[in-house]
């Protein structure tokens, strides 16, 4: 089994994938296996406090909730936007389940050209969703990403990572009316049942939620201006489906796209002797990765910011 973790300033998400069988008689318990099937999935707090241990256990008894055996996993890959969150993990990774971990930063093969300024400012989960998404979407295409920030993030026709846009989450949003104000409750960010708000609580919920999609379809719109009408626009993360399915240009809503994405990075960066078959487009994409003329992510040493 592969385990695959994105890491972000609220939430960890975890899945893990398990190999198939393509031909009768393949071993899947090889390192080898193509691993394409998500088994289970899981999201924990992402909180600097815990310790090895406490992450340790926590994992371990995640799995066994779903009767899943730590030794059965052959390969961990993470993506992280919490860099002191990074030698904790690894740490985890190494003695409960004896796996030197991938972590998904400058120095990967990611088959994606990058057109930022500077590179190294690209955070991980993004480079991960624009992977994932150009290889089941193709391009031109914009990611949103609902999480601590809501990210748009923008794919051109041939695969390449242009940028994006970043934007304060509903959720940060609520915090600040919250706490900026001596007499408007902390509401649940929930769509109201009408925009007009007939209370305190509704009207708070109205505001947040119409306000919100409406700075989404705003942002939509100009991108689309941008990158073209044949523009396909999908979205992720933990609110993806609260906002995504009300907007006028998002047309999927992919929950698990970035665990896809750790997914197919691991696939990329696997020696060519345990590399899987994989489709034409695929293969092209990831070619890219090899190629010493393309625009790499670049060194380690350069800072990374979301």
């Amino acid at each position: 089994m592969l385990l695959v973790i994105d890491v972000g300033n609220t939430n960890t998400v975890l899945g893990v994938f398990a190999a198939v069988a393509h031909r009768p008689g393949e071993d899947v318990t090889a390192e080898a296996a193509r691993y394409e099937r998500l088994v289970a999935n899981w999201r924990v707090g992402s909180h600097l406090t815990r310790t090895v241990d406490e992450y340790g256990v926590i994992f371990r008894n995640l799995f066994s909730m779903d009767n899943l055996e730590v030794s059965d996993v052959h390969g961990i890959v993470i993506s992280s936007v919490v860099p002191p969150l990074d030698a904790v993990l690894r740490q985890v990774c190494e003695r409960y389940f004896n796996i030197k971990p991938l972590f998904i930063e400058p120095g990967v093969k990611t088959g994606m050209q990058v057109l930022y300024d500077n590179p190294a400012e690209v955070g991980a989960d993004r480079i991960v969703n624009a992977v994932a998404a150009f290889e089941k979407y193709g391009g031109p295409c914009v990611i949103v990403d609902f999480g601590t920030a809501t990210t748009f993030d923008c794919i051109s026709k041939k695969g390449e990572y242009m940028g994006g846009v970043i934007c304060p989450g509903i959720g940060i949003s609520a915090d600040a009316l919250f706490q900026r104000t001596a007499r408007l409750p902390r509401v649940e960010i929930r769509k109201p049942a009408r925009v007009i708000g007939s209370n305190t609580v509704g009207s708070l919920q109205s505001g947040l939620y119409y306000g919100y999609l409406g700075l989404v379809d705003g942002i939509l719109e100009r991108l689309v201006d941008e990158l073209g009408p044949e523009t396909h626009v999908l979205a992720t993360g933990g609110l993806g489906s609260l906002l995504g399915t009300a907007s006028h240009f998002i047309k999927d809503v992919d929950e698990f796209l970035t665990l896809e994405g750790l997914r197919i990075l691991w696939d990329r960066n696997q020696s060519s002797s345990l590399r899987r078959e994989v489709s034409p487009k695929a293969a092209k994409v990831a070619a890219k990765a090899l190629d010493p003329d393309a625009k790499p992510w670049p060194s380690p040493k350069s800072p990374k910011t979301r």
